[in-house]
């Protein structure tokens, strides 16, 4: 199914190519023009904040809560009745270390609040709260596409591998505009965009 879009596509391929050029446009532009310091850290609003820059340009829906339930592979995200209250419980989180900022990250995953585009928008989150709490983020250049989603699916049962393997990619380039840069293009290849580099738009 084509999601309805701002710019009356119908293929989905060329909504791909579009969403994929347009929302790393914008993400290039979150970090250029200092945007990224209005976002809420560790919060929804912040995520939703996230959500709709990146994808404001194409969807209605960005940054609101979704009102379908959606599933990938076996896995059912959070039912639409319980959204709210889990976001409520993931807001009063603990963060104030890495362990912490991780339980926080798996469980706004399972949330999974938006229609389209939870993956980029909260890799991008996680990483503010990493950088405010710890003056550390992740260098995702350096994890492998199928560890990663292969922990992120294991993460719901258990966290330790997840937590293992963002743990050895830490670095403490917090403020780098290029690891930002090559970070969304590695963020967008594990969702399979791969036309586009974010540096060159």
């Amino acid at each position: 199914m084509i999601l309805a879009n701002k710019l009356g596509i119908t293929s989905q391929v060329e909504l791909s190519n579009a969403e994929e050029k347009i929302s790393k446009q914008k993400a290039k532009a979150l970090f250029d023009s200092g945007d990224i310091k209005k976002v809420a850290i560790g919060k929804f609003e912040g995520l939703s904040f996230i959500h709709r820059y990146l994808f404001g340009d194409l969807y209605a829906f960005a940054g609101e809560l979704r009102d379908v339930n959606i599933s990938k592979g076996d896995f059912r995200f959070a039912p639409v009745m319980y959204l709210e209250a889990s976001l409520s419980h993931i807001d009063a989180m603990a963060q104030s270390n890495f362990e912490q900022i991780i339980e926080k990250y798996v469980e706004m995953n399972i949330a999974h609040p938006f229609r389209e585009g939870n993956g980029r928008a909260t890799r991008i989150w996680l990483d503010l709260i990493l950088k405010s709490e710890l003056q550390k983020v992740i260098d995702w250049n350096m994890i492998d596409k199928d560890d990663y989603l292969s922990a992120m699916q294991r993460s719901v049962v258990k966290d330790i591998e997840i937590k293992v393997l963002l743990k050895d990619a830490l670095t403490t380039k917090i403020d780098d505009r290029t690891l930002f840069m090559s970070n969304i293009d590695v963020s967008y290849y594990y969702e399979g965009y791969t036309q586009f580099k974010t540096e060159e738009l």
